[in-house]
């Protein structure tokens, strides 16, 4: 990149931005064919519907944990390959061999671990996916960035969707197998799509370069100068060694009553079922009270230099977009994964009327329901198309909480539409609204955060990902049990009303850079 560390962030070509985001054509595959099957192997490797919430909650950990690392890390890091690449070819490499691995698990527990690995490999790519798209592009390119990684979001996810299906289809393949076994159509699907990943990721390594430190610091210096925006976060506000243990002892306190009433309703015969994944909540709620105590410890000990301090400092001094957008992701995500965990058993069972997984019936649903993933996902490459020319009309925060209304009807249509011929119809809204999650509120927060923190915000800000992943984890099996009769169509009511709930909290967000667009915009003019 040839360029001035003194002036302007330049433009990016259609070109260079296609380049740029081309790997998450790979990442979305290797996500896609987690989030379509995974749930089908744990039932088919002897999993029953009420343990797949419990099954599935290793991708969801691991996310919390890696992102935030990662995107220290890469913060931190220059050499001679780059910034954020590293990160991407080591964690693509990770990631297709879990993929090779994962459909030749031999029992339950054997899945549910190489999930954990592929989910932490993946995680390894796609979160300075994010923050390469913050790095590289002016504040009146990023939606564009991020459209452009949701169309290929879009795209991927279609491919990794249809595999199954065409393999049974168009090449004849089994999708059937004895009793334990996995298809030979879901073998080779985990095999394509993870020779496609490294083959994605690598096309970006290779073909984008990257922005060192200092020309980022110079394009940030100028970017504000020309604003008149002051840069208060120089040095973040840090939280007293006080401040964070009656912080800690509140959190430890509140996980340790909720650990006592769910021991205590298990032991009453004549109360709601009470699962024992209700404690895995109660131990989330009691770390996040263990980590500020730690926290508080090392602040006393003037032992805060260091990564982990400067997470844990980055969390509670997030700017008010990041925390107002932390609202949205939460009933965003929340949605999604009751989407994922149940999407197949509800339609086998609901549409199909074959929840047994050894049935035909069931592996005939589980191809459709893949098939529809296609179906959902083509949709939201097109939507992402669309976002590019709107976003740039209309405010993004009205926009984004249309298409989450919109979203709302699609999981409505998933209970009322019951001929598997017409599913289609619910994948219209779901697609929209997939596509503006993952690409509306990133370029909402790009423009939020100072640059050489770009990373480190990326990495907490999909903690509000992964925190409602784990709820929906550890709280929709008890929720279908007591409410639904253990009905798994009825997750998706639950994500339409978690959709409609992060629609009105996008109402109240506020977007940082609209208030200067029509500054930058005079900026972007030829002089």
């Amino acid at each position: 990149m040839n360029t001035s560390m003194a002036g302007r962030k330049p433009a990016m070509n259609a070109a260079q931005i296609w380049n740029m985001s081309f790997g998450f054509l790979g990442i979305q595959i290797g996500f896609e064919l987690q989030n379509g099957n995974v749930s089908r192997i744990f039932q088919t490797l002897g999993a029953e519907v009420n343990e797949l919430a419990i099954l599935w909650i290793a991708a969801p950990m691991t996310g919390l944990i890696i992102q935030p690392i990662i995107g220290h890390m890469s913060d931190k890091t220059w050499s001679a390959f780059g910034r954020r690449r590293p990160y991407f070819l080591v964690g693509a490499i990770l990631a297709t061999l879990a993929l090779f691995i994962m459909p030749n698990s031999p029992t339950l527990w054997v899945a549910a671990g190489m999930l954990w690995i592929m989910d932490a490999s993946l995680n390894i790519t796609m979160e300075p996916f994010r923050a390469f798209v913050g790095d590289n592009l002016p504040d009146r390119q990023r939606t564009k960035g991020y459209a452009m990684q949701s169309f290929f979001i879009g795209v991927g996810a279609v491919i990794a969707g249809a595999l199954p299906w065409v393999m049974t289809n168009w090449m004849g393949l089994s999708n059937t197998a004895p009793a334990g076994e996995i298809p030979e159509t879901v073998q080779w699907a985990f095999y394509i799509g993870g020779a496609a990943l490294l083959v994605a990721v690598m096309w970006t390594v290779f073909s984008t370069k990257e922005y060192s430190p200092e020309q980022i610091a110079a394009f940030e210096k100028a970017r504000n100068e020309a604003l008149g925006i002051v840069d208060k976060a120089a040095e973040t506000v840090k939280r007293t060694a006080a401040q964070f243990f009656s912080g800690g002892a509140v959190w430890v306190v509140i996980g340790a009553v909720f650990a006592a009433f769910v021991a205590y309703g298990r032991a009453q015969p004549d109360w709601i079922p009470i699962g024992q994944e209700l404690y895995i909540l109660a131990g989330l709620i009691a770390s996040f009270g263990v980590i500020q105590i730690i926290a508080g410890m090392l602040r006393q000990s003037d032992m805060d230099q260091n990564g982990f301090m400067e997470v844990v400092n980055d969390l509670f001094a997030m700017p008010k977009t990041m925390r107002q957008l932390a609202v949205v992701q939460f009933f965003s995500w929340f949605a999604m994964f009751a989407l994922w965990i149940y999407g197949t058993p509800a339609v086998t069972d609901y549409h199909f009327a074959s929840p047994d997984p050894t049935t035909q019936g069931y592996q005939d649903g589980a191809d459709w329901w893949s098939l529809m993933g296609s179906v959902r996902n083509g949709l939201a490459a097109a939507a992402a198309l669309a976002f590019v020319v709107i976003a740039s009309k209309v405010d993004r925060r009205k926009l984004h909480s249309i298409n989450l209304f919109v979203g709302a009807i699609g999981f409505s249509l998933m209970i009322f539409v019951r001929d598997p011929a017409v599913l289609w119809l619910s994948q219209i809204g779901l697609g929209i609204a997939w596509a503006s999650i993952v690409s509306l509120p990133y370029a909402i927060l790009a423009g939020s955060v100072p640059a050489r923190k770009m990373g480190i915000y990326m990495g907490i800000f999909n903690i509000f990902i992964v925190v409602p992943q784990l709820i929906a984890a550890t709280l929709l099996g008890f929720l279908l049990t007591v409410f639904f009769e253990g009905a798994p169509i009825y997750a998706m009511a639950i994500g339409g009303v978690s959709f409609v709930l992060a629609a009105i909290a996008t109402l109240f967000v506020t977007d940082a850079t609209s208030a200067v667009r029509e500054m930058q915009e005079r900026l972007a003019e030829p002089q």
